[in-house]
């Protein structure tokens, strides 16, 4: 009787037997094509735009302004090497929005795009809204950041080229570590070259 008790034998009660569960086991909700049709409508609506955007800042296409005056734009924000960074911005958005299309490295592609638009919210802090108060206003900037940032934490879906893949089965660790990348190339942009 010295030490505690360890266990206790429900049978010692007058033969009672131990409760059962009644309820009935619930299905688990399973994966509809729905969900993996609209993962792919984001995709092609979010990374489309992207890819437009990237065109529009490297080749001057579809109304864009091209390398030098993406440039001369960075630079009136108070970048340094406007001209490079306005080269890789312009490659960076065309080359992660085609992957995010095709739903290939979706969590890095996403990471990279939401640091894009994370630069773009913050340089632009304090300006105009909504895009009928102003050309340069961040309407579309927040809309594209939040899309990124849905794909970065739900995946491509099973339409893409990631179907299978360790980061489309555990999204959420992969998400993080390029949450984690692409926030510190954000921060790195924006305080080491302004």
């Amino acid at each position: 009787m010295s030490e505690p008790t360890r266990q206790f034998d429900i049978g010692t009660l007058g033969g009672t037997t131990p409760p059962q569960d009644t309820r009935e086991n619930r299905r688990p909700v399973a994966w509809n094509s729905g969900a993996d049709l609209g993962m792919l409508l984001l995709r092609l609506g979010v990374g489309g735009l992207f890819l437009a955007h990237g065109v529009q800042k490297v080749f001057g296409l579809w109304g864009g302004l091209g390398l030098d005056a993406t440039g001369r734009i960075i630079g009136d924000y108070g970048f340094s090497s406007a001209s490079t960074l306005a080269w890789a911005l312009g490659v960076g958005e065309l080359l992660l929005g085609a992957l995010l299309v095709v739903g290939l490295f979706t969590p890095l592609a996403a990471a990279g795009l939401l640091a894009v638009k994370a630069a773009a919210i913050t340089v632009k802090w304090g300006g105009p809204f909504f895009a009928a108060d102003a050309v340069n206003a961040m309407e579309l900037d927040v809309a594209l950041a939040a899309g990124a940032a849905a794909l970065l934490f739900v995946g491509a879906g099973r339409i893409a080229l990631d179907n299978g893949r360790t980061w489309q089965r555990r999204p959420l660790p992969w998400a993080l570590l390029c949450l984690v990348i692409g926030a510190g190339v954000a921060v790195g942009v924006l305080f080491g070259l302004r």
